[in-house]
């Protein structure tokens, strides 16, 4: 069971390091938020697993396992809320990408 917590540390790891290059290399604010995003949706939920597994088996704490559980879940319904509201607040104020885009649904919300 201790290989399976490592490689959940580990799967985090690789998250967490390809939304950094994400960030470094993405083109405009947008995208970069969305490196931005992945880093600590998925980067931190791998983290969170293995410690629910590491607290349950072999600390023998239920407590902290269902208070990682917890924290897990309000941190899936928070962080895209979050990171939507930014995307937004940036548009706002006048960021937009470099490329024309297709679709500009927030102009829409904006227009009034």
């Amino acid at each position: 069971m201790r290989y399976v917590i490592d490689a959940l540390i580990v799967i985090s790891i690789f998250f967490a390091f390809a939304g950094v290059v994400g960030m470094l290399r993405m083109p405009d604010t947008f995208c970069r938020m969305q490196s931005a995003t992945n880093i600590s949706t998925c980067g931190i939920l791998g983290v969170i697993i293995g410690g629910i597994l590491y607290s349950a088996i072999y600390l023998g704490n239920a407590e902290m396992a269902i208070k990682l559980a917890v924290m897990g879940v309000f941190y899936i319904i928070t962080n895209p809320i979050a990171g939507h509201i930014l995307a937004k607040g940036a548009y706002k104020h006048g960021v937009r990408p470099e490329n024309k885009m297709v679709v500009d649904r927030l102009e829409e919300d904006f227009e009034q």
